[in-house]
């Protein structure tokens, strides 16, 4: 995954340092001295993640969040305070000023590029959502881009997950003034905790007698329910190296013992509000979407929808120097099911087929119906590798259980997929959509029932 970080910083050997080891990882990197500066560059170029120092002549650093945050435009930009001052009080400023994170010097380089992966996963996530938003109506930017401090916290739903009883109580009594909070004490029910209540936030434990916390965090992950939930790792030093892993996963925060209560406060409230957040966004693009570009049928988005989406991230993908796949699914003898058994258990079976690509996508793909029985996901930030490992476990899917239609029918069903990525030679989405579609056409001559990639 690449991104273009920022680094702010009145000292450039401090800029050098963390240039270097961004620049390892395969990041882009813009540099700037002041916060007016800053805040300049914000405003015409694209960021993807903001690396703040505090304490700089003129405007500090808590000033320059205060202002990026307070701008619709920009306020969704994550933001990293960088500094010598250690003491939980600045870490705390540094949060409630709207910073996403607050890493002290010297930087840990470890913790530095998983807290950077993690941000940069998140705002992929919010910027395909507002990317949808822009698509499919010219949604009020007052109910679209509202600025996440707005957004109240009170009332939100907490499970903590610990078996030392005495460790989960402390952690609820610090938090329970603003939050609704929930102990599990045996971690084996995570999954089923969540399909019964809907959490905004879970806070895990590193140390779970007998349980893999790691394992924990992926069963979550695999819920529907659990996708796009917040989680954050309360972690020992010896943790390190988890906790690392865990951001690599999914878990989107950690903090160390021994628990500082403001600053575990200052954390939960800032996932939850980015949790709301995302959920308003959701419901955003959700609520006015016209007719004219949801299928009726399956509630996906149609073609016409499709189209010029695939279009905008083309261009957006190509311009930033990011890689961008198309995955192309086509039913394997579906003119034979419907003619076997009818038209209404071939509905049935599209809505069901839509459901299971749903499940077996990411949060940031985007699938749609494309015509009849062939449907097409859009996959952001997304890598050869990862498309085709997207493309098999949505394969697998569909031929691992027989459809059910409303007349008690079992069918056995299965897809053909084609994939196409945007590297160099294509030259619009067009062309892509046009390579998705020729690897399909070869996963039908190949015997169906697979996945083919366009190497062309």
């Amino acid at each position: 995954m690449t991104a273009r970080v920022l680094i702010v910083d009145d000292i450039p050997i401090n800029i050098k340092l963390l240039e270097t080891r961004l620049m390892a990882e395969y990041f882009t990197v813009l540099s700037a001295t002041n916060g007016l500066d800053a805040l300049e560059i914000c405003a015409t170029q694209e960021v993807d993640i903001i690396l703040l120092d505090v304490m700089m002549p003129g405007m500090d650093g808590f000033e320059v969040c205060r202002r990026l945050k307070a701008d619709p435009k920009t306020h969704h930009i994550p933001v990293v305070m960088v500094t010598a001052l250690d003491q939980p009080t600045d870490r705390i400023a540094g949060l409630e000023a709207g910073a996403d994170e607050f890493l002290s010097k010297p930087i840990d380089a470890v913790q530095l590029i998983a807290r950077v992966k993690s941000l940069v996963r998140l705002k992929v996530l919010t910027d395909e959502l507002r990317a949808r938003a822009a698509t499919g109506q010219q949604i009020a930017n007052e109910n679209s881009m509202r600025v996440m401090d707005s957004i109240s916290v009170d009332g939100s739903s907490v499970l903590i997950v610990d078996t030392d009883m005495q460790h989960a109580e402390r952690l609820k009594q610090d938090i329970a003034l603003k939050h609704n909070v929930d102990i599990l004490e045996d971690p084996s029910q995570a999954v089923v905790c969540l399909a019964e209540k809907n959490y905004e936030l879970i806070i895990l434990s590193m140390s779970l007698a007998g349980h893999d916390p790691l394992r924990v965090c992926s069963q979550i992950r695999t819920l529907e329910q659990g996708r796009n939930v917040p989680i954050i790792l309360v972690a020992e030093e010896a943790n390190r190296a988890q906790v690392v892993r865990g951001l690599e996963l999914g878990v989107n925060d950690f903090i160390m013992r021994p628990v500082e209560q403001h600053e575990l406060v200052a954390r939960v409230r800032t996932q939850v509000r980015r949790f709301r957040y995302a959920a308003e966004l959701r419901d955003s693009v959700s609520n006015t979407m016209q007719l004219a570009i949801i299928d009726e049928l399956t509630g996906l988005y149609n073609r016409r929808y499709f189209d010029r989406h695939l279009a905008l991230m083309f261009s957006k993908a190509m311009q930033q120097g990011r890689e961008m796949a198309v995955m192309m699914l086509d039913i394997d003898y579906f003119k034979h099911v419907n003619d076997t058994y009818g038209h209404e258990a071939g509905d049935d079976i599209l809505v069901e087929f839509a459901a299971r690509i749903q499940k077996n996508i990411r949060g940031i793909d985007l699938p749609c119906r494309y015509g009849g029985e062939e449907f097409v996901v859009l996959m952001p930030d997304t890598s050869q590798k990862d498309a085709s490992n997207i493309g098999e476990r949505v394969r697998g899917a569909v031929e691992s259980a027989p459809f059910i239609t409303s007349a008690g029918l079992s069918i056995n069903i299965t897809v053909s997929a084609g994939l196409a990525l945007n590297v160099s030679g294509i030259g619009d989405a067009k062309m892509l959509l046009k390579r998705a579609d020729v690897a399909l056409y070869q996963a039908k001559q190949a015997g169906r029932n697979r996945v083919v990639f366009n190497a062309a």
